[in-house]
């Protein structure tokens, strides 16, 4: 009887541990198919937003080419391991709120804006999403960080000191042509403000330059219009303000200006490549690509408000030549000297 009893608590015994064996079995195979599953799982592919005051879906332009290939530098294929969701003004300022809106639905791991329209809308949209602007005025003059050391709140990036430097552009071009009597200034108004127009104001008295406004508005401005203006005004050279309503119009300009020999200085060297007379400013394509670094940082865990805002060092005189021969123009040794690149 008790060998019975052993016999069946044996049976049992080897019964019980077989299920359990087969138990940890199955819990391993699942742990394992769980760490399988989660190790196949995509990575998330961080998503950036770009608005451009610049180019078209089309032809992006050198801004946007220059930022393509700073992520590129560090390693960002599009497509691959980052989305680039790319939003174009196309000169129609008024449309810059609801092209950073759009960016801000989508829930975007960071903004790129480059231009102050964009930015100070970028700025009123969000206050979590951190935002790399590129932009041509002073940041903190201009209320849009606290510091440049520590910029505080969701903004970051660099200032091209585009304003900064337009008193030098008025130096030029009295230097390069000192017979000058009076400057126009073409510039397209933005939501009333006279931007760019009044930085060349100081710079003009103190050189007893008088200054003629040319204002165009719109989508389409008026370019026609303006030169018929200065030649109505009796204006013997011309500077171009940077903005978005004019950036796609480069070569149209430069080529009125040609029509009316008109000297011309420029605040980007995109314009003098495009038949402009001369430029002095920042590298901007550099500036463009500079953005990107701001980007990876952003996606590796650094704070917006932590990250200095970075200011150009250097800035470069750009002179074409060829334009000057078709205006009658002779620029003297001492200016083409200090060019850093010259259009033959």
């Amino acid at each position: 009887m008790d060998r019975v009893l052993i016999g069946s608590y044996g049976i049992k015994f080897k019964s019980a541990f077989r299920n359990l064996k087969s138990a940890i079995l199955l819990g391993a195979l699942l742990l394992a198919l769980g760490f399988s599953a989660h190790a196949q799982q995509p990575k998330k592919i961080p998503r950036i937003g770009y608005v451009s005051g610049s180019g078209d879906p089309q032809t992006p332009g050198y801004q946007v080419e220059a930022f393509r290939q700073g992520l590129r530098d560090l390693g960002y294929i599009e497509g691959k391991n980052i989305l680039v969701e790319y939003r174009y003004i196309e000169g129609m300022s008024d449309r810059t709120p609801s092209l950073v809106a759009e960016l801000v639905q989508l829930k975007v791991d960071a903004v790129v804006v480059t231009n102050p329209p964009a930015i100070r809308a970028a700025k009123q949209a969000t206050k979590t999403i951190p935002i790399v602007m590129v932009t041509t005025e002073d940041p903190v003059a201009t209320g849009i960080v606290d510091s440049l050391s520590r910029p505080g709140g969701n903004i970051t990036g660099l200032s091209r000191l585009t304003r900064e430097l337009s008193g030098k552009r008025l130096e030029l071009l009295k230097e390069v042509v000192p017979t000058i009597s009076r400057v126009g200034v073409l510039w397209a108004a933005t939501t009333g403000r006279r931007t760019g127009f009044e930085y060349y104001e100081p710079a003009a008295r103190a050189l007893k330059i008088p200054l003629q406004s040319l204002e165009v508005r719109g989508p389409n401005p008026d370019l026609e219009g303006a030169f018929r203006d200065a030649a109505k005004g009796r204006v013997s050279a011309l500077i171009i303000v940077t903005t978005a309503q004019l950036l796609p119009y480069p070569k149209r300009i430069a080529n009125l200006a040609i029509k009316n020999r008109l000297p011309s200085m420029y605040e980007g060297s995109d314009y003098v490549e495009a038949g402009g007379l001369m430029s002095y400013s920042t590298n901007d394509a550099d500036s463009f690509r500079r953005a990107a670094t701001y980007v990876d940082k952003i996606l590796k865990g650094a704070k917006a408000a932590e990250l200095p805002v970075e200011q150009p060092m250097k800035f470069e005189l750009v002179i074409n030549l060829k334009t000057a021969k078709q205006i009658g123009l002779t620029i003297s040794p001492n200016v083409l000297a200090r060019a850093d690149k010259i259009i033959r």
